[in-house]
């Protein structure tokens, strides 16, 4: 019964860390951004086909 009580401890301790780190984080501005990488998956092939259109312009002309 005694280990349960330690496993408990344990965790709740682990827990309490975790939570410690997150908050540290949020404050730290860790989250702040959140729009930016969900629209940036989005027009990522375009700027691609962008460079790449470039590239071939410039090896066309040389």
């Amino acid at each position: 019964m005694s280990v349960i009580y330690l496993l408990l401890t344990i965790s709740i301790i682990v827990a309490v860390l975790f939570f410690i780190v997150f908050i540290v984080a949020v404050r730290n501005g860790q989250f702040d951004d959140d729009y930016t990488p969900s629209v940036r998956i989005l027009f990522e092939d375009e700027l691609v086909k962008e460079k790449s259109t470039k590239s071939s312009k410039i090896n066309q002309d040389n």
